[in-house]
């Protein structure tokens, strides 16, 4: 039995580009699959694009251009995903539990296949933009499991007939059905991909980060209210974000005709 390779920073490469931080899976041999080492540096690099307020955005994405990420390394069995009694939480779910609070907008560039806990980094993500030849799918029924963890991210983005037609069957879809369904934001032929992202990202970058932040805890804060609650907290949080600098720039650079200068703050 071949001895799989011991874990390396360069499994996950965190590199910042311009406003936006890029986190790529850089194990394409592997078809970018996931283990506790890469999930852990996935979280790093969301934890550094977090503390750097010069930050605008965060992409996600897979090297090669055969896949995203196709979900748990298996070439170890099922000890990727195994439970450890004596913790009281997995890493995966962790992993989607910190995506769920950062407040910078996250991007998945799915460059290819997005599998199974693939399926669970792209839902964790804000924006999605796919090249046409990706497939998405949770395969997992095929090899008696079920996509459980994965199932928190989905839920939220899609219908309850398409998310149980994805699990049960374990089929898979192209891009044009994931955008149909709501999977993701874009469809971009391969060659466009990168163009695609830049442009989103250049959409994001340019509005006030102060804006981004406040808007995000909110969008999170009010997913579990009911309508009376989620209209008191909102219209709480209006009378703070107006306080902010952020708010008074863009008001005075919309007056005086101007590109606004954003602190941040």
């Amino acid at each position: 039995m071949t001895t799989p390779p011991a874990p390396s920073d360069d499994d996950v490469l965190i590199q910042r580009r311009g406003a936006i931080i890029e986190i790529t899976i850089n194990r394409p041999q592997r078809r970018n699959a996931l283990n506790p080492h890469v999930m852990g540096r996935i979280g790093l690099g969301l934890r550094q694009a977090v503390e750097d307020r010069s930050v605008r955005a965060v992409v996600l994405t897979g090297a090669g251009d055969k896949a995203f990420c196709a979900g748990a390394d298996l070439s170890t069995g099922t000890s990727t995903f195994a439970y450890q009694y004596h913790e009281s939480s997995l890493p995966f779910a962790n992993l989607l539990r910190y995506a769920h609070s950062v407040e910078i907008p996250t991007i998945a560039r799915v460059n290819g296949a997005c599998m199974a806990g693939g399926m669970g980094l792209l839902a964790m993500c804000d924006f999605a933009v796919a090249s046409d030849t990706a497939i998405f799918g949770l395969p997992e029924v095929k090899i008696g499991m079920f996509p459980m963890q994965v199932l928190s991210v989905l839920k939220p983005l899609l219908k309850a007939r398409d998310l149980a037609e994805l699990c049960i069957t374990g089929e898979p879809v192209d891009a044009a059905t994931a955008k149909q369904i709501g999977l993701v934001n874009h469809v971009a032929p391969a060659a466009e991909l990168d163009a695609k992202v830049a442009w989103l990202v250049d959409r994001i970058a340019g509005k006030s980060p102060t804006a981004i932040r406040r808007g995000k805890y909110a969008m999170r804060a009010i997913e579990s209210m009911t309508f009376d609650q989620a209209i008191a907290f909102t219209e709480s949080q209006i009378g703070l974000a107006v306080q902010t600098e952020d708010a008074h720039e863009g008001v005075a650079s919309f007056n005086e005709k101007r590109p606004p200068v954003w602190t941040g703050r």
